[in-house]
């Protein structure tokens, strides 16, 4: 089952080297039931600096899995206390990046919800950073 829905992204960035930076965005997409959970989808913007590239969400119990593919390319794996590691590609080139995840809640159901997500990133192997974002889902009309 997949629905059209309306999601609500607030996300804030606090890098070691410079100020924090808050981005908030609205956009349309799709929530479908899956058989492990749940599929957000969604195409990025020229607000979060990504356009051109489509975002999925698999929110699968306490592992959530942020993929991204076109202008940029990358897979991020959330389980909260548990460090995970991948590649993303930019246009630039490939950073290897970490993931830890400080907190993760989810209340997402077929009918919407929110997902908030607390992690420090790792780029080859130094601290960047520490990143939160909360995504509030609800059915679109």
């Amino acid at each position: 089952m997949t629905k059209d829905v309306i999601i609500s992204i607030l996300g804030n960035q606090n890098h070691l080297d410079s100020s924090p930076d808050e981005i908030q965005m609205m956009t349309t997409g799709t929530l479908t039931v899956t058989d492990r959970g749940y599929e957000l989808r969604y195409e990025e913007t020229e607000v979060t600096g990504m356009a051109g590239t489509t975002t999925v969400i698999l929110i699968e119990g306490a592992r959530v899995t942020l993929m991204r593919t076109g202008e940029i390319c990358s897979q991020m794996v959330f389980e909260e206390g548990r460090r995970h590691h991948s590649i993303y590609s930019t246009p630039y080139g490939d950073l290897e990046i970490g993931i830890a995840t400080r907190h993760l809640l989810s209340t997402v159901s077929q009918t919407g919800g929110t997902l908030e997500i607390d992690y420090s990133m790792e780029i080859d192997h130094g601290l960047a950073g520490y990143n939160s974002f909360r995504i509030s889902v609800r059915e679109k009309g």
